[in-house]
C-alpha cells in the first residue's frame, strides 16, 4: 500500500485478502501509528527523497495507491511516484490507483463535497475537499485537483501499460462493505455520479 499513512486500508486488506501486505508512506509518524494500529500489517518502510527504503526492485506482485495524487501538485511530482512503485512491481504485475474526480462538483455525496460548485479545476489546483466526521460535522482538507484523463498518460510515461479506468458503485461496495453502512443511507448522488475512480495499470 503506497502512501498507508494511519495503515487501515492496508490492515483491513491483509485481512480480507489474506495477503501478505507492506506499508509504505512519507510520514514517519503516520508509520508510527499504524506500526501499533494495523496489526495485520507484515512489515512498514519509509518513503525518503522519493524512495521507499528498504524494498529492492521488483518485489511486490502488486501495488495499491489511495488518493496519494492529491497531496502532490505537480506533474513531476507524480510521475517520480509512479516510477518508484514501477521499481517495486515485478514486469506483468498490477498497480491499482484510487482517486476523486474534481469534476464532480455540482452533487451533494453523502459523505463528501468535492470543490467548489461551478469551479472548474485545474491540473494540479489546489481544491478544497469536505470530508463528513463520524459526529456529523465536517472536515475540510485541501487538494490537489487530478483530472482523471491525465493519470493514463502518465503512467504510460512511467513504463505502465494496458491502462483502463471504471468508476466502482454503491452496488459493487454493497458486496465488499459493512451491510450496515451501506444499509444507513441512499447514496442517492453516488449512484447518479460515483466520484471515484479507479485506474488499473501493468508494469511494463
Amino acid at each position: 500500500d503506497y502512501g498507508c499513512g494511519p495503515g487501515r486500508v492496508a490492515d483491513r486488506a491483509a485481512r480480507v485478502l489474506g495477503a501478505r501486505v507492506v506499508g509504505v508512506d512519507t510520514s514517519a509518524e503516520m508509520l508510527a501509528i499504524a506500526r501499533s494500529t494495523a496489526t495485520a500489517v507484515a512489515e512498514f518502510h519509509l518513503v525518503r527523497d522519493g524512495r521507499v527504503t528498504g524494498l529492492p526492485d521488483e518485489c511486490a506482485d502488486a501495488v495499491m495507491c489511495n488518493h496519494v495524487p492529491a497531496s502532490l501538485p505537480t506533474e513531476e511530482a507524480l510521475l517520480g511516484v509512479f516510477a518508484e512503485i514501477r521499481r517495486l512491481l515485478r514486469p506483468g504485475a498490477p498497480f491499482v490507483l484510487l482517486t476523486t474526480d474534481p469534476d464532480c462538483t455540482e452533487l451533494e455525496y453523502t459523505s463528501v463535497r468535492v470543490g467548489a460548485p461551478g469551479v472548474s479545476y485545474r491540473l494540479g489546483e489546489e481544491m478544497p475537499l469536505r470530508l463528513l466526521r463520524t459526529d456529523g460535522s465536517w472536515q475540510e482538507v485541501r487538494n490537489h485537483a487530478w483530472p482523471v484523463d491525465r493519470l493514463p498518460i502518465l503512467l504510460e510515461s512511467a513504463r505502465f501499460r494496458e491502462v483502463s479506468q471504471r468508476r466502482p458503485t454503491v452496488d459493487e461496495a454493497s458486496a465488499l462493505a459493512d451491510p450496515a453502512l451501506v444499509g444507513r443511507h441512499p447514496w442517492t448522488a453516488e449512484r447518479a455520479a460515483p466520484p471515484l475512480v479507479i485506474t488499473s495499470a501493468l508494469a511494463s
